[in-house]
């Protein structure tokens, strides 16, 4: 059984909702990544999603693409972003990590290979942007026998046989992208979300994470109480941005950030 899975069932017994703060792997700078992640869970995370860098990242917007530039641009890579998992779980062994990324790098590295290193260096969960669950079966198999978790996406327009389809092949979570576009894009209208959750609770057991369009505490207190998680990226990934000659500011920026969703979702009516 996976971090991921045992860390959700007692959060639906205790009714509490996940905080899960994205960062991309490398971004600005190697070095700033594991203490960034040490600090995000200090701030209240209770999942890591880390952004593998790639060279085509088609379906993030600017924001996490110009990330995954500045991280390439210091030789990061599938290998060196493993790294960085095995060096987080040196003080940290509870906290799951899901890695977020394309499939070219796990096809090139040989899906048997990345299961085992992913095992190895602490790896919860995979979420593989370009790998449907028509395709996803042999990944999959493999990362579950790891204790893995083979994460989807789900999109506005989802059917509900894509529903089933993605419930049968996944595990940890489903992710909801809760807008139509790239990451960063579009207006987060919450009353499309909750019809939509409908459907999607018709359909799984699995627990529903909730990402795109969610800046601020005041969103994120709305979102959990749509969903069982809350996932923010571009907001911290723009905080980076604003901050490239100051990271230490950018550091501090997210963690109050992060701060506030948690007290907000944690306080909600």
């Amino acid at each position: 059984m996976s971090r991921l899975t045992t860390k959700f069932a007692e959060f639906k017994k205790s009714g509490h909702k996940a905080l899960i703060p994205f960062i991309t792997a490398g971004d600005p700078t190697p070095d700033f990544t594991v203490p960034m992640m040490h600090a995000m869970v200090a701030a209240g995370a209770d999942v890591i999603e880390l952004g593998v860098p790639f060279s085509d990242p088609m379906a993030d917007g600017p924001v996490i693409q110009r990330a995954s530039e500045r991280a390439l641009a210091h030789k990061m890579s599938l290998r060196r972003t493993l790294a960085v998992v095995t060096e987080f779980r040196e003080n940290n062994q509870e906290t799951p990590v899901v890695l977020m990324g394309y499939a070219n790098p796990v096809e090139a590295m040989g899906y048997t290979e990345f299961a085992k290193a992913a095992e190895q260096a602490g790896v919860d969960g995979v979420l593989t942007v370009d790998l449907p669950p028509e395709e996803a079966q042999e990944c999959a198999g493999l990362l579950n026998q790891h204790n893995i978790d083979q994460i989807f996406l789900l999109a506005p327009n989802s059917s509900i046989d894509r529903i089933k389809k993605m419930d049968a092949v996944g595990s940890g979570f489903l992710y909801y992208v809760s807008v139509k576009g790239v990451t960063g894009a579009g207006h987060l209208d919450t009353s499309d979300v909750e019809k939509k959750l409908l459907d999607i609770r018709a359909n799984t057991k699995l627990p529903v994470g909730i990402g795109f369009g969610i800046k601020d505490a005041e969103t994120a207190q709305t979102i959990a109480g749509l969903g069982d998680a809350v996932v923010v990226g571009s907001a911290l990934i723009s905080k980076i941005e604003a901050n490239l000659e100051a990271p230490a500011t950018a550091k501090q920026e997210i963690i109050e950030l992060l701060k506030s969703m948690r007290l907000a979702m944690d306080t909600q009516d």
